[in-house]
């Protein structure tokens, strides 16, 4: 904290020191004053001899009450100082008529402790004559005042608990003005920015990652939507991958962007396609187009054993693994690129066994090969037939427009299905909207297509990830290495309980890991046992977590009183004190973030802190 010492000017008996207009401040043995005159004698204090100052001078270049006046700016002077009188030469009354007197010693040797005997005695002007102002830098003349150089002011740092009691006027350091304002200060005031990308350029952050924690209704994911909404202004691409509610299709919608809806009967989506990745791909040579060739390939497999893992809610074996890679290697022979493999290809391949498959099952004889291969064929065929039919067994309907301003995937339909298939729907399009983003970065490489940056939203996070054993790791695998791909993202989820309700201890060991590896955490209304959790990954003081506690349920019974949480966040960096955040809503947003519509069956009858904020 910073703290500049001010001097004040002393007073004197007709509230002035001196006749000149200048408000600049003049170094004297026997303290500052202002204006062209030096005191008369030593007496600081001394009030001018009586009838020095007319009655009509004070108007002139000073207020009644003793301060300086400033007059209006009338042109360049002399020596270019902008603002004031133009005037080449002080008047006579100023001493400019001629050098001082051998008799009469120069400011240096006032400063040197003359006797003020020796002191020349300066003339007022008359009262009729108006007092030019001196320049910025005083008159050039001798004894004029001059300043070559004006010192600045002394500065004294110090911790806020030293120095308050010298100087109790404490303010915060500031609060980071980069990227989307998502509120106010809670404490001073201050517009809080925030963006985990314009974060990161800023040097603010080492990820671009972030990670959102708070109970049902204290407002995440409206927070979540003013940052989609400031990303497209700041022309990021938001990728809604997977809306569960839907809460995000009416902003998308109003953005202007595309909104793809997957169920029985609207749009499907293709596990194993590629997407832009295979345009890129066949834009590429060499090295490099092998390397994006092993990428696919990879992804291809780690969904389809994420998909199968959760039909059969179990891990896959290795002979299993081997063998589903080995029939994506023929697929894609046979199609060179030209056509997508879907699920019931490689089902259809299993089946028929050629030789080469059989020979990487290890299996001498087909009934080998069978036995080997019993279990997976009737985890495939789920995915074509089962609960899942319908879904994931075809090609991708509507593929993500990187073009467009924002991109949401609405899965909201499939939630009725029940969770495995929810499940499935949010793998496959994080899978695919990931794809799709290294797809870009890859055409970018070659400057076949324009470098962007991405926000990748990833709501209900707990859904996903408690599906079956092993599917942490396949999320971890897709959202490591964002930073490196121009991509940020955003968790969202409830409690850090979700995360511990995961089947295996490795699994949440992981899942904390999504946390702790987001260098950005926002929290919003926590009950204090976990917050009790949520410091042992991210530090939090005593009073924050008596902040964030305090948001965590209503003081009132009465009706319509509005929650204390809604709209409040504690913005956390690492070491640093979180910043307190209070968010409003305006003009459309009210209805935009609104996630109760459905709960209200008639808006008019809803108590106003509802319509306000309708948040979750």
């Amino acid at each position: 904290m910073n703290s500049h010492p001010s001097h004040p000017l002393p007073p004197s008996a007709d509230g002035l020191r001196g006749n000149a207009g200048s408000p600049e401040l003049h170094h004297e043995p026997c303290g500052l004053y202002t204006g062209a005159y030096a005191p008369a004698d030593d007496a600081c204090a001394a009030p001018p001899p009586a009838g020095r100052i007319p009655a009509g001078h004070a108007s002139a270049g000073h207020s009644p009450g003793g301060h300086v006046a400033s007059r209006p700016p009338s042109g360049p002077t002399a020596d270019g100082a902008p603002g004031r009188p133009a005037a080449s030469r002080p008047p006579a009354e100023f001493g400019a008529s001629g050098p001082p007197s051998p008799g009469q010693p120069s400011a240096g040797l006032r400063a040197a402790g003359l006797a003020p005997a020796q002191r020349p005695q300066a003339t007022l002007p008359p009262a009729d004559d108006p007092v030019p102002l001196a320049p910025a830098w005083g008159w050039k003349i001798r004894d004029g005042g001059r300043a070559v150089h004006v010192a600045p002011g002394l500065e004294y740092q110090a911790t806020t608990t030293q120095l308050c009691g010298l100087f109790p006027f404490v303010a915060g350091s500031g609060t980071p003005v980069a990227g989307t304002p998502v509120g106010r200060h809670q404490l001073w005031g201050e517009v809080v920015c925030l963006d985990p990308l314009a974060w990161l350029r800023a040097g603010l952050v080492t990820n671009p990652g972030m990670f959102v924690l708070g109970q049902p209704g204290t407002g995440k994911s409206a927070l979540v939507k003013r940052l989609v909404t400031g990303a497209v202004a700041f022309g990021t691409r938001p990728l809604i991958l997977g809306d569960t509610k839907p809460d995000y299709t009416a902003l998308i919608r109003h953005l202007g962007g595309q909104v793809i809806r997957i169920g029985r009967g609207l749009d499907t989506i293709n596990p194993l396609d590629s997407g832009p990745l295979g345009a890129a791909l066949r834009q590429m040579t060499g090295t490099d187009a092998q390397q994006l060739r092993l990428e696919v390939r990879s992804r291809r497999l780690s969904l389809l054993m994420a998909l199968a893992t959760l039909i059969r809610e179990t891990r896959i074996t290795n002979a299993e693994e081997v063998i589903l890679g080995r029939v994506i290697d023929l697929l894609d022979d046979r199609n060179q690129g030209q056509a997508e493999p879907t699920v019931a290809d490689v089902l259809r391949v299993i089946e028929e066994g050629p030789d080469t498959l059989r020979s990487a099952a290890r299996a001498g004889t087909p009934d080998r090969y069978q036995e080997r291969v019993a279990d997976l064929v009737f985890t495939l065929d789920l995915l074509c037939t089962g609960s899942l039919a319908g879904v994931f067994d075809g090609r991708t309907s509507q593929p993500i427009d990187l073009d467009a301003p924002a991109v949401s995937v609405d899965i909201s339909a499939v939630k009725a299905a029940g969770d495995k298939l929810l499940t499935a729907a949010m793998l496959c399009t994080w899978s695919y909207g990931f794809g799709c983003v290294d797809a870009a970065s890859a055409l970018a490489d070659l400057g076949a297509g324009p470098r962007r940056s991405y926000l990748g939203v990833m709501d209900e996070l707990w859904r996903a990830l408690r599906g079956a054993p092993g599917l942490v790791e396949h999320a971890d695998s897709l959202t490591r290495l964002n930073r490196s791909k121009g991509m940020a993202s955003i968790m969202i989820t409830h409690s850090l309980a979700d995360l511990d309700a995961l089947a295996t201890e490795e699994d949440r060991a992981k899942a904390r890991g999504f946390m702790d590896r987001s260098a950005i955490t926002i929290l919003a209304g926590l009950p204090p046992r976990e917050l009790a959790r949520v410091t042992e990954i991210t530090p939090l003081t005593g009073p924050e977590r008596a902040l964030v506690a305090s948001w965590s349920a209503p003081e009132s019974w009465q009706p319509g009183a509005r929650h204390p949480g809604r709209g409040k966040y504690l913005i956390k960096t690492g070491e640093r004190l979180g910043i307190p955040v209070q968010l409003s809503l305006v003009g459309p947003e009210r209805e935009l973030y609104d996630t109760d519509q459905a709960v209200r069956a008639d808006e008019d009858q809803g108590y106003q802190g509802e319509r306000d904020w309708g948040l979750r």
